[in-house]
């Protein structure tokens, strides 16, 4: 598979999902949450070379690969390979086994529409709100954008774990894994994140 998609940081989660129904958009996944391990070997291949190894748990548990991304014009495109497998923890005793190392655990809410070919991710992570959407075409994620209102020079070119880091020398905290429990009473800006917010 193909992943071509663009993120965007937002103020108000709950006004774009409004929006969004009122467009006709259907939901395809209510709000779950995402529980993420990253795994990469011990020489850190996969971090940097911008590759991704990644179990994931949610309504299911999935295996994910994906390649190093180009971006043109804020939109993201890499090779994905992803499918399901049984069971959370083997999966994740099998990947150590073959000497893969855990790398970063985080989680995340997500709620899925879909609307004209695309699908739009409304994400809550820790440290603030995020929609990505994602299409098969750079021209039908781009109209989505704009049917949306969102500034597309805001779009943000790089991961949440990324957007984790900034986090951390902004806010010079010490804790390693990116979870709600960790964030609890703690303010974070767009400023502390280097974004902008897409929605007016």
């Amino acid at each position: 598979m193909q992943e071509t998609e663009v993120k965007f940081y937002v103020r108000d989660l709950n006004r774009l999902k409004m929006h969004l129904e009122g467009l006709g958009a259907r939901r395809i996944q209510g709000r779950v949450l995402e529980r993420n391990l990253r795994f990469d070997l011990p020489d850190d291949r996969f971090h940097s070379e911008g590759r991704v190894l990644r179990l994931r748990q949610d309504t299911a548990t999935r295996l994910t690969y994906k390649s190093a991304s180009k971006k043109e014009d804020g939109i993201l495109s890499r090779e994905e390979i992803e499918f399901v497998v049984e069971d959370f923890e083997k999966a994740k005793q099998f990947l150590e086994a073959l000497g893969y190392q855990r790398l970063v655990y985080y989680e995340k809410y997500r709620t899925t529409y879909d609307l004209h070919e695309t699908h739009m991710m409304l994400d809550e992570l820790p440290y603030g709100s995020f929609i990505e959407i994602e299409g098969e075409t750079v021209e039908a994620i781009r109209r989505m954008a704009g049917e949306l209102h969102l500034n597309w020079a805001t779009a943000v070119g790089t991961s949440y774990l990324a957007l984790f880091e900034r986090a951390r020398k902004a806010l010079k905290f010490s804790f390693q894994e990116l979870s709600f429990a960790n964030f609890t009473g703690m303010e974070v800006n767009a400023a502390d994140l280097g974004v902008q917010a897409a929605d007016r």
